[in-house]
């Protein structure tokens, strides 16, 4: 069985519909106090936090584990 399986709730899901969905509902200053990492507390925008959470697997953890957890 695959990560990607229609069992994961994550599944058809892009990081970018997560990270703006989160930005829209908390804002990038709600969102730099939860996950405290630079390009979501200096100049935030959604192409470079894309950037740095595609090359950095612990950061995107926590993006997905906070959407996750927005959704229950």
């Amino acid at each position: 069985m695959t990560a990607q399986s229609p069992n994961d709730p994550l599944h058809g899901v892009t990081l970018k519909m997560i990270l703006t969905e989160l930005v829209e509902e908390l804002g990038w200053e709600e969102l730099g106090r939860r996950i405290d990492i630079r390009c979501f507390t200096h100049t935030p925008c959604i192409p470079s936090s894309l950037k740095f959470l595609r090359r950095t697997p612990w950061a995107r953890d926590k993006v997905e584990e906070l959407y996750l957890r927005s959704k229950m």
